[in-house]
């Protein structure tokens, strides 16, 4: 790993004990402007205000969040897209390069890969290829690495395998699903050689439920959390995220 791939690592994840808090605000590629993404630059400063480490957005939507971006606050770009108006959404294909995303002053670069679907192979070669153009700028790359099999839900196993292929195809850092239980949560970090990040899944109704489960991400050993609509469509935000900010980075 070169230097600068390093010196942004340690920019993520700057002491063990600290957990990530990332805020993933890709959603309105995808599915539009859904409830809490209307507009990304209020919703950069409130989610900061709370403590957010790292804001991941499109390379379009650089151009809102910037002017109110400030430090210690971390950019990551998206790289990775498809839209609910095609015929395949699960099939996401590179809309930049590393480079590109460099200049617009991106800490880590993001793309997704599906696994499990019929196009996995035409994603593991765009990985790789966001892999190679990440490691010659010096930017760490974060694959989001999901299972989306035609039917039923990912398996433990299925979910460490994607992990593992990420990793071991170039991926610094891999966001996926929970495995279902805080044993199965520790295998998949304990199995998986970049740090693991946790995303939302299933929308939780209340604060309580939601808090816990991010304790328990923590207590597993995860390196942080990924998590958008289970965190920014709540009312009202800045007290949760605050406290979310709490849980993960411990005592100051």
């Amino acid at each position: 790993m070169g230097s600068g791939s390093a010196i942004r690592l340690r920019r993520l994840f700057p002491q063990p004990a600290r957990r990530l808090f990332s805020v993933p605000l890709d959603h309105s590629v995808t599915m539009g402007p859904i409830d809490g993404l209307e507009a990304a630059a209020p919703l950069a400063e409130v989610l900061q205000g709370a403590g957010a480490d790292l804001l991941i957005v499109t390379k379009g939507a650089v151009r809102d969040v910037a002017p109110v971006l400030r430090p210690p606050t971390l950019l990551g770009v998206h790289l990775s897209a498809s839209t609910s108006l095609g015929p395949a959404v699960n099939r996401k294909v590179l809309t930049g390069t590393a480079a590109e995303a460099a200049s617009l002053g991106a800490d880590v670069v993001s793309v997704q890969v599906n696994f499990g679907i019929p196009e996995e192979a035409e994603m593991l070669h765009d990985l790789g290829v966001m892999a190679d153009g990440c490691r010659a700028v010096g930017v760490p790359l974060l694959c989001m690495a999901y299972v989306k099999k035609p039917a039923g839900a990912p398996t433990p196993e299925e979910i460490r395998h994607a992990c593992r292929a990420a990793a071991d195809l170039g991926a610094d850092v891999v966001k996926t699903s929970h495995p279902g239980t805080p044993e199965e949560l520790r295998r998949l970090t304990q199995t998986t050689p970049v740090p693991v990040l946790l995303g939302g899944g299933t929308k939780v109704d209340d604060d309580a439920t939601f808090l816990r489960q991010v304790r328990e991400i923590v207590d597993a050993g995860a390196a942080g959390i990924c998590i958008g609509r289970n965190l920014f469509q709540r009312r009202p935000l800045l007290p949760l995220a605050t406290e979310v900010a709490r849980l993960l980075h411990g005592p100051s």
